[in-house]
């Protein structure tokens, strides 16, 4: 399957909502994550990220703007022991939890769905990063309807070097804003993590975009580099 241009792809989309990007580096030896927010409301654009331990997780950048906490302030990375978890919900502390117990990253999303901020019911995408491997995941309503959800699981065990896939809560602007469709998009993973950041948050629509998260992990060592990138400074 023919790969697209990460930055083009986003560059092209004015509000793709939340989005995860995982995969492989060109020469294999790292795992590269990307996780960026987005925000039309005043509410939404009022968010930073910050470091919380090994994961990050979002607060107000002015709290005495902050009108509804419950779907904005969540921690989107986890980590545990060598998977790192990465969500754009609270979805991330039940696959924290259930994998702690030994169960699995389906297990976790089969007792959740997607958020109750209808019309929109916005999908709950989700992520995991095993050594060479990821999965990814969205759940979302049927076709706009909240009586129905729909939960579709993908694995990319071993992923070969150069292969990544990008995921994110929305097809495109919209109101009600229609949730992504099909696969996670292949993509291509060409660029060393100093580069990747970079590209992915100038790629991001300047007036909508928030914040930005990129790790990359050495399969070999698992020394982790991480960056945050907050429009609200």
């Amino acid at each position: 399957m023919k790969k697209t241009n990460l930055y083009e792809y986003l560059s092209g989309n004015a509000y793709p909502g939340r989005g995860i990007v995982l995969g492989r580096t060109l020469d294999g030896g790292k795992m590269l994550i990307g996780y960026f927010i987005m925000g039309r409301s005043e509410n939404s654009r009022n968010r930073v990220f910050v470091s919380e331990g090994e994961g990050i997780r979002t607060e107000a950048f002015d709290p005495a703007k902050l009108s509804d906490p419950s779907l904005i302030i969540y921690s989107p990375v986890r980590v545990l022991g060598e998977t790192t978890i990465v969500t754009n919900g609270d979805q991330t502390d039940t696959i924290y939890d259930f994998m702690a117990k030994g169960k699995s990253f389906e297990d976790a999303l089969r007792t959740r769905t997607f958020e109750p901020d209808g019309p929109n019911f916005t999908p709950r995408i989700s992520g995991v990063v095993r050594g060479a491997g990821y999965q990814l995941s969205i759940l979302k309503s049927a076709e706009g309807d909240p009586a129905s959800a729909h939960r579709f699981f993908f694995d990319y065990t071993d992923a070969l070097p150069g292969q990544g896939h990008v995921i994110h809560t929305y097809r495109e602007n919209g109101n009600p804003i229609p949730s992504f469709e099909g696969e996670p998009v292949p993509v291509q993973m060409a660029d060393d993590f100093a580069a990747f950041g970079e590209k992915l948050w100038n790629a991001l629509n300047g007036e909508n975009k928030v914040s930005l998260f990129v790790r990359s992990i050495d399969l070999e060592s698992g020394e982790t580099q991480t960056k945050l990138y907050n429009k609200n400074k």
